[in-house]
């Protein structure tokens, strides 16, 4: 399994070949105790320094799942200007605690993806163009007792900061509380323990992880409920999941080697493009039905119009092109138009609400 979004690597990334085909992982490599089996040390890159290794561990490089808290924040702009109380401490804190959840959740990602060899495969000689030091175990670079005590040190940093948001938050509503419970315990079962990926949620996951920090720091800042910032947090949701399947497609043969039952995996790849339009005509038409039902403006639709075109540029260039990895790039576009654009809807409703 990869956790590029899946959880995350960067678009730049993806044609850092680095190392020469000849310093790759050679075929037939298998992780045992930390390091392919084996193989001798020199056939991993040249060593870099341990922090940035685990800063490779951690995809501390991406961030598109932050941006979340912005988004919820700017709905919350009150006509004055004035903060509301405690909602921007709760929600820098909410912030901070969830860079390490999600730093803790890619680690053991990794942890798995590793072990079942499904890395291995991803990032071995049989694709080039997947950078391997993303992968620090791959890459030899940190072990998996490494890993493991880096997932749970980060982990237990992210409980401590979002249980500080919690007391620093103006409002604590049930649902929030139980949101936030439910959001750290399944990130750290994405792919471990539980392995939900596994299950058949892989998808649901990406998408809804969006949705629920969006949503959390909302609780957290307005302790009520918006069905307008709902829709928002679903669309906001959509961009990671809008790569993340992108990513699935172009790591089918590693996915199906170890059960991973992704739909790109489980369908054929008439199936996975007719999901993936799907996927990218629903994004569209939420927008539309929340206009239509007044939980959204009447604006909102033009508004988002850069991303419907940017997915639809996607798409083509994934699908009737057949440049999986290009499309996936375009797809980190999109979602950071997106979220810019979704903090722009919110602070021009704010503007016509006080006009």
């Amino acid at each position: 399994m990869t956790s590029d979004f899946r959880i995350g690597d960067s678009p730049a990334n993806d044609f850092e070949i680095g190392e020469s085909r000849a310093r790759d992982l050679r075929d037939g490599d298998s992780p045992v105790n930390g390091s392919p089996a084996g193989r001798s040390p020199a056939a991993a890159p040249p060593a870099e320094s341990r922090l940035r290794a685990y800063a490779r561990l951690g995809k501390l490089d991406v961030y598109d799942y932050y941006p979340a808290v912005a988004v919820a924040l700017s709905a919350l702009v009150p006509p004055a200007g004035r903060p509301v109380p405690g909602a921007l401490t709760a929600s820098a804190l909410f912030l901070c605690g969830s860079v390490f959840v999600i730093m803790a959740m890619v680690a053991l990602d990794d942890v798995t993806g590793y072990r079942d060899g499904s890395d291995i495969a991803n990032y071995g000689p049989d694709d080039p163009l997947r950078n391997k030091r993303r992968k620090p175990l791959v890459s030899g670079e940190l072990t998996v007792p490494q890993a493991l005590a880096f997932a749970r040190v980060t982990a237990a940093v992210g409980a401590l900061l979002w249980t500080g948001a919690t007391l620093a938050a103006p409002y604590r509503p049930l649902w929030t509380l139980v949101l936030l419970a439910a959001l750290f315990v399944v990130s750290l079962q994405y792919s471990y323990g539980l392995r939900i990926s596994y299950h058949g949620f892989q998808e649901a996951f990406i998408c809804g992880l969006g949705v629920g920090m969006v949503m959390a720091t909302y609780g957290l800042a307005a302790g009520r409920f918006s069905g307008f910032l709902l829709v928002q947090a679903v669309l906001f949701g959509f961009g990671p999941l809008m790569f993340g399947v992108y990513s699935n497609t172009n790591d089918i043969p590693g996915d199906r080697a170890v059960g991973r039952p992704t739909v790109a995996a489980l369908t054929s790849p008439r199936g996975n493009a007719l999901f993936v339009g799907a996927l990218s005509a629903a994004e569209f038409l939420l927008g539309v039905s929340a206009c239509a039902t007044g939980l959204a403006p009447w604006w909102f639709v033009p508004l988002m119009l850069p991303v419907t075109a940017l997915r639809t540029h996607q798409y083509l260039v994934g699908f009737r092109t057949g440049d999986v990895m290009r499309a996936r790039r375009i797809g980190f576009r999109a979602h950071r138009v997106g979220f810019v654009l979704l903090i722009a809807a919110n602070l021009l409703a704010g503007a016509e609400a006080t006009a």
